[in-house]
């Protein structure tokens, strides 16, 4: 029997997790309060432990391998479950503010961007922002509210519904040349593999059914198990992604990518937002949901 591999420093992890999670040196050594010059070091560390490099490096430029990607995803769920145990033991704490959970993509793609404006104009309100595939988060009392989806609505009382997005192919400029369905086809593929409660979301082979094109899985297909990391590869060229169009807007506008097609396929179920029974006693709770309903009233109509 093979002797178990000594695992990498937490720290070395630690960096690498903020360094994808953020998408720069610079924006994780904020986060950890550290140098850049550390977070490269940090960076090193991992890479000599592991025995190979993670990152494509042009210049200033980080680009993550292709196995790289995959170690993230597991990496961000471990240190996600140290995030949920800390919590755990910190729910207790005072915190006078609103503590809001989402789904970790449409955390990072779609409330993160929009809610900085929000509390620009609230600096009375504090704000604690928490990614997790976990729900049931508010009935511990450590969160206000709850961004999840479909059935993830179904363990909570109070809820509304914010919108059912639609997907369409995305890709960096770079990959813009494919103008047909059978060209989309003929280009590398990146699939997402949606976790068991969200089984039914949309593959390449419901979208090339609907386009009326011929379509042959490769195997093994290119695959992610965030939305978030999916579209991250596709910005980065590696290929076509459904794109939500919630979660590609901004990367649209300014042109991190583009739309090869406009044949959409619609989610299968809503996103959602639910709160406490307490939420609403908190100063600004109202108007947060009445602000996070009207930010979403544009993508009801997206489909």
């Amino acid at each position: 029997m093979g002797t178990m591999r000594r695992l990498p420093p937490l720290r070395a992890l630690e960096v690498f997790e903020a360094v994808c999670r953020f998408g720069g040196v610079a924006r994780a050594g904020e986060e950890l309060g550290v140098s850049p010059g550390a977070v490269s070091q940090q960076l090193r560390i991992l890479e000599d432990h592991l025995g190979q490099a993670l990152f494509n490096r042009d210049g200033r430029r980080l680009e993550l391998t292709e196995p790289a990607r995959a170690y993230f995803e597991l990496v961000f769920e471990g240190f996600e479950r140290l995030r949920d145990a800390h919590k755990v033991l910190d729910r207790n704490r005072d915190f006078e503010g609103l503590a809001i959970s989402a789904l970790p993509s449409l955390l990072l793609k779609w409330l993160a961007p929009r809610v900085y404006a929000w509390q620009q104009t609230r600096p009375y309100i504090d704000l604690r922002l928490e990614s997790t595939h976990r729900e049931g988060v508010l009935s511990d009392g450590s969160v206000d509210f709850r961004l999840t989806y479909g059935h993830g609505a179904d363990l909570h009382r109070h809820t509304a519904e914010l919108f059912t997005d639609s997907v369409v192919p995305v890709a960096s400029p770079a990959l813009a040349v494919a103008a047909t369905p059978a060209q989309i086809a003929a280009l590398p593929l990146i699939h997402i593999d949606w976790r068991p409660d969200h089984a039914n979301g949309p593959a390449w082979a419901d979208w090339f059914a609907r386009a009326g094109v011929a379509y042959v899985e490769e195997a093994p297909p290119r695959g992610y198990s965030l939305s978030s990391v999916a579209l991250d590869a596709a910005i980065a060229g590696q290929g076509v992604a459904l794109g939500q169009r919630s979660f590609v807007a901004q990367d649209l506008r300014a042109g991190r990518l583009v739309a090869l097609s406009d044949l959409a396929l619609t989610m299968p179920a809503p996103y959602l937002v639910a709160w406490s029974e307490t939420t609403m006693r908190k100063p600004g709770a109202r108007d947060f949901l009445d602000w996070l309903i009207a930010e979403a009233a544009p993508f009801r109509t997206a489909a």
